[in-house]
Formats: structure tokens, sequence, C-alpha cells
């Protein structure tokens, strides 16, 4: 009973629209108080769950994406895919999905991409007879892709979570990544069919040569970051180091960054970094609770009185995170959950790396579903559209995230097959 009126007080304050971290805390102060914990007690878990080496990653991959966006990063890749493919029918939907591949390996936030190619390829799309909801349902499903391609931000707070291999991780990350490109450019292909007024651009290897030289220095990113990461030069919170120091000198050089505009680089890096660890402290502090209670027991319990089949499990599991995503913030659900279900995973004998993909694929499906959506509010904010029309033009792009959670879900082995032959 007690830990049902915590998650009504929870529920309750998140219909009033109070801050995730916020409506994690205060009915969890109150339990702890009631239980005749210390308030001490409680700031020390509080600040042990930030206090964490792997977790600094995560401001410095957004200080990454901070600096990529606002050094015209995503402009160039744009420039570039549209030189590649600008005559192929319905090539900006293809653009759409490839430039957020290229500004997922140097941004890992959902919420970023879609800030900062929505503004780019919304209206670029609009310009040459592209329906709107075409345009932003492929522009909000191809961000999810960031999240999910290494570096990502939850797959560092996952790995801290569960004590895993952050390069494992990322290792594993990437096939289902490119699985989620394939399965929105066949969307692209079937939808651009229906529309005959659309436009294409001449093809130009000059235009290409020289977009390309653009990107050049860009690309270096990943390479760097992926390629220390997977061959063991660098630890992640390193090669997130090395990645910001590398694309500062390189926006610098290309002079779309100045000395002058750092103060507010830094100031955006610092509040979103700031709103990712309160919630990530406030969740811990209701996953202790959650152990304190013996829910993650009592939650084993009854799924192996349900089933005994590690399949089921994970369709269980994918089933509650898409539910817990149309309601939560994705980083809230994984710290939240991550400490109970893995647990239950290792009794199924589910492989860590395996559930943590699908947990963060399911999760960050959830940008795009109201009543949470982050991404719907951030296309809607830059396009003024209402949040409606660009949830109806997502709907058909998330039916093949749904796919390949499906996937996962049937082969999950498969998803470790390259972290075990990188030796991770």
């Amino acid at each position: 009973m007690t830990v049902l009126w915590l998650f009504l007080a929870i529920a309750g304050l998140l219909l009033l629209r109070v801050p995730v971290a916020f409506a994690f805390l205060g009915p969890s102060l109150a339990y702890m108080w009631l239980a005749g914990q210390s308030i001490g007690a409680s700031l020390r878990l509080l600040t042990a769950a930030v206090s964490s080496f792997p977790l600094l990653a995560v401001p410095l991959f957004i200080l990454l994406g901070v600096i990529a966006n606002r050094g015209g990063i995503a402009d160039r890749l744009f420039d570039f895919a549209l030189a590649c493919v600008g005559r192929v029918r319905g090539s900006l939907g293809y653009v759409s999905v490839g430039v957020s591949v290229g500004f997922s390996w140097m941004s890992g936030s959902a919420v970023a991409d879609a800030a900062a190619l929505g503004k780019i390829q919304i209206p670029a799309m609009q310009r040459n007879g592209y329906p709107t909801k075409f345009a932003l349902g492929v522009t909000g499903a191809a961000s999810l892709i960031a999240p999910v391609m290494p570096p990502s931000i939850p797959a560092v707070i996952f790995a801290g979570l569960a004590a895993v291999s952050t390069g494992a991780l990322f290792a594993a990350s990437v096939v289902p990544a490119l699985l989620m490109a394939l399965g929105l450019c066949i969307v692209v292909f079937l939808l651009v069919r229906r529309y005959p007024d659309i436009q294409t651009t001449e093809f130009s290897w000059q235009r290409v040569r020289q977009t390309g030289r653009r990107v050049i220095g860009p690309l270096g990113a990943p390479v760097i970051i992926l390629g220390g990461i997977l061959s063991g030069a660098f630890t992640p919170t390193e090669a997130a180091a090395v990645g910001v120091a590398y694309m500062l000198v390189l926006c610098f050089l290309y002079r779309s960054l100045k000395v002058r505009d750092l103060p507010a680089v830094l100031s955006e890096t610092a509040a979103t970094s700031a709103a990712i660890m309160l919630i990530v402290s406030s969740a811990s502090l209701l996953g202790y609770i959650m152990a304190r209670e013996r829910v993650p027991q009592l939650i084993s319990e009854a799924l192996f009185a349900l089933t005994d089949d590690p399949t089921v499990f994970l369709l269980l599991v994918a089933i509650v995170m898409l539910i817990l995503g149309t309601a939560i913030d994705p980083t809230a659900i994984l710290v939240l959950t991550v400490p109970i279900i893995l647990p239950i995973s290792n009794q199924f004998g589910v492989d860590p790396i395996a559930l943590g993909v699908l947990m963060i694929l399911a999760t960050m499906i959830g940008l795009l579903t109201p009543p949470v959506g982050t991404v719907l509010y951030v296309l809607s904010s830059i396009t003024r559209t209402p949040t409606s029309t660009v949830f109806l033009g997502s709907l058909p792009f998330i039916v093949p995230l749904l796919v390949i959670c499906g996937l996962i879900i049937a082969f999950p082995d498969a998803v470790t097959w390259l972290p075990q032959q990188l030796g991770l």
C-alpha cells in the first residue's frame, strides 16, 4: 500500500505538469521522512547517484552536440547528402534520415537532433512540395537514431546503472541504429509515391566534391570517438573529452564558432546536463525505495508465475517501456527501471547488453508519442504546427521502429554479435 500511495502521488504530480525530477523527489523525500530515514541519508543517496566517472561522459557528449549544432555541422551534412541523392525521387526524405545518422555520431540526443535538423530540413521539404506531415514525421522519427547510435547518452546512463561495458553497448547499438535508418528509408520510398508534386535537383559531381570537402572534418569526430572507444585507446569519458576538443578546434577553424559564443554554449550545456542529472539522482532515490520495499522481488515472482520464456519476458519489458515512454522522460525511465529489471533479466538468462539496446530503443519511441513526446513539442515549436499534426505525421515511421524492437526480442543474440567480434 505504501508503494501504491507513492506512485499515486507521483502520477498526480506528473498530471499537474510538475517536472519529472521534482515529481519523483517530493514523494520520495516524504516516504523517507515517514519511514524514519534521515534527510542526510537521502542527500547521500542523491549525490552518490551522480558521483560516477562514467556519467561524466554525459555532459561532455552534450557539450559536443551543442558545439556541433551551433557550429553549423548539420548544414554541412545536409548539403552533402542532398548533393549525393538530390535527383532521386523523395530525395529530401532520404537526406533527412542520412543526415540524422551522420549527426547522431556527434549529438547522442534525439531532442538536439530534432532541434538542429528540423530548422533546416522541414522548410526545405515544404519548399519542394513535400506535405508538412511527411516532413515532420520523417524528421521526428529520424531524430530517434541519435540516442541509439553511439555515442549515445542513454547508453552511457544504462551502462553506468547496469555496470556493463559502455564500449560493448555502443558496439551493440550500431546495427539496430542502421536498421532504423533502413526501415525509415523504406517508409520514405513507400510514401513518396503518393506525392507527384515533389521536386528533385540536378546531380552534379562538382557539387558533390565541393560539399564533400566540407564534411571531411566533421566526419573525423565519430572516427576519433568510436574508434578510440572500440579500440580501447579511450574510455567513453576520455573519448567524449577528446571529441569536444576536436569539434571545438574544427569550428574555430571554420569560423562558424567564435570565442564570444562560448558562454552561450556552456550555458546551454550546463542547463541540459543539470536537468538530466537531477532526473538521475531523484529517480535513483525512488529506486532505493523500490528496493527497500522489495518491489523487484515481487515483480520477479509475478513474472515467473506468468512465464519462464526469455522471449516473452523481453516482450513484456518492451511493452512496459513503450507505455512508460508515453508519460515519463526516457532518462527517468532508465534510472528507475534498470535496477528493477536487470536482476530479473539475469534470472531469465538475458544478456544485459541486448536488454539495454531494447530498453533504450523502446523508451525513445515515447519521444514521438503524447502526452510527454518531447520531440513532438520541439518540432511543433520550430514549425508552429499543432503537436497532433506532428504525431499523425510520425505514425507511419513508428512502424519500422516497432518492427526492430520485435527483431531484438526474437533474436537477442544478434545484438551481441558485434561486441563479441570486437572482443568487448
